[in-house]
């Protein structure tokens, strides 16, 4: 994907897909999706990280910089493969806790004794592909599974500290279970990477995200200790947020270990140079969210129950992105989230390595001509979003505006035709910014029921799924493709 040709796309996760019992899966929905994304002309889709998650089902706090979220796998699309010979499986099997263990087991042995010799040997390739983190990973969700999904940190001494005999004595024991770990994300792979294909054969690129921070209890932090400000037992000794800013008048206090970035630093960046590698296997482009902790970072000692009282913290900058460049090329396939406190240091770095920024709309009205969010101060390279998922639906949005500002919104449009959302989603095509996102629930129109987060908040997050039926998708297509032509995207 190149940023030299103007586009337009759209913002979904696959979790929000109808298909699925507890959420959208990988199955006909994601291949229909890609479909009418190619009829409205548009040539992005732009994803949340795609890495398994914890019981909030944020994608942001992922068990793993570099799996995939099984929960996505579409089991009927496995269960119809030729392999599965005289199996009682079904798919509720796998989408019940209690018995997806087994499942996985018996649809192991299915594959080793019924797949054709050249399936098993790309199940071999996979495994050599990925063993740079899928051992690590299996082994750590094998061990949270024993120990009923506890943190590391509560984990017997010899394991947290992956002391060799007792890893070595565990992985003797389970091996069944740490074979099925495997084996899940082979299929995950395998059906996101046929997505991506049907994707790019249509024109259509993946845009992914990969946030700055990575979870605690997540496998890559159990096994990359020095890479991270811990104590001796493995609890951050400082944890990442930010200050005050759009989303939240106290900060945020987002738990995460601090990097290390010496430790990292002084092994050529290869922690971060692997997490980009995963994901563009995954993705065309890739998001860094919270880009300005490059920079510098809101570090927060781990006791404090808020985020104010954290302290600026030098990122590794410039060295970072010239690490990067040697391994990805020149034209880093990157796109700089840059939202929040931005000083000029932080403008200056995306810049000197030629990284698009990101435009909110909904951000434009709150004060004067200067606001860098309104479309006349848009610069071409960027990304203009009427919002993000972070934010409200624009209709909600503009639902929540004071009369006031609901007239400045028209005033500065001058008062066209065009009513919510699509008089912002036709500001944001009309923009100079080189690419245009629209989240799909602009698109369908809806309002602050809809909205798929609410940062600050823990409960009715990352739930959100559309139906088929919630507008003329036809239709919808037909008006869309009308503003990709008239907009040159």
């Amino acid at each position: 994907m190149t940023m030299a040709t103007r586009r337009a796309g759209v913002l979904l996760h696959p979790t929000s897909f109808p298909d699925g019992k507890n959420n959208g899966v990988l199955g006909k929905d994601a291949y229909r999706f890609v479909d009418f994304l190619f009829s409205s002309g548009l040539s992005v889709w732009q994803l949340l990280p795609l890495g398994p998650t914890h019981d909030d089902k944020s994608p942001y706090q992922s068990l793993s910089a570099h799996a995939g979220n099984p929960d996505l796998i579409c089991w009927q699309s496995v269960l119809d493969e030729s392999w599965i010979n005289g199996s009682h499986l079904r798919v509720a099997d796998f989408t019940n806790k209690d018995k997806r263990r087994n499942s996985l087991a018996q649809l192991v042995t299915q594959f080793k004794k019924n797949a054709t010799s050249e399936y098993q040997q790309e199940y071999t390739d996979f495994l050599q592909k990925n063993a740079y983190w899928l051992p690590d990973f299996a082994l750590f969700m094998a061990i949270k599974h024993q120990h009923q999904k506890q943190s590391w940190v509560a984990w017997p001494a010899g394991l947290r500290n992956r002391e060799k005999t007792a890893l070595k004595n565990f992985e003797n024991t389970q091996q069944d279970d740490i074979a099925c770990m495997k084996f899940e994300q082979f299929i995950f792979f395998k059906q996101w990477l046929s997505v991506k294909k049907y994707a790019n054969e249509k024109g259509v690129f993946l845009f992914g995200d990969l946030p700055l921070f990575v979870a605690h209890d997540s496998a890559d932090v159990w096994a990359k200790r020095e890479y991270f400000k811990l104590n001796g037992d493995g609890h951050p000794l400082v944890v990442a947020g930010v200050p005050p800013d759009y989303f939240s008048e106290t900060g945020q206090l987002w738990g995460n270990p601090v990097y290390d970035w010496s430790s990292i630093a002084a092994d050529a960046y290869s922690f971060w140079i692997d997490r980009l590698s995963t994901q563009l296997t995954l993705f065309d482009q890739v998001r860094i969210d919270h880009f300005r902790g490059l920079e510098a970072y809101w570090e927060v000692p781990a006791d404090h129950d808020t985020a104010l009282n954290g302290y600026w913290v030098k990122g590794p900058g410039q060295d970072f992105f010239t690490h990067l460049k040697r391994k990805f090329g020149e034209e880093l396939p990157l796109v700089a989230e840059d939202l929040g406190f931005i000083t000029k240091e932080v403008t200056a770095l995306r810049e000197q390595f030629k990284l698009p920024g990101m435009k909110i709309l909904q951000f434009a009205f709150d004060s004067d001509s200067a606001n860098p969010y309104l479309p006349h101060n848009h610069e071409t390279l960027s990304v203009v979003y009427t919002g993000t998922h972070d934010n409200n639906t624009s209709c909600g949005w503009f639902n929540e505006l004071s009369d006031d500002l609901k007239k400045r919104v028209y005033e500065y449009y001058g008062h066209p035709q065009d009513q919510m959302p699509w008089l912002l989603i036709r500001s944001a095509f009309m923009s100079p910014a080189r690419l245009a996102v629209i989240p799909l629930q602009d698109f369908l129109a809806l309002d602050q029921q809809h909205r798929m987060n609410t940062p600050g908040t823990a409960e009715g997050n990352w739930q959100w799924r559309f139906r088929w039926d919630d507008a003329g998708f036809a239709k919808l297509a037909e008006r869309i493709k009308s503003f990709t032509k008239t907009y040159g995207r």
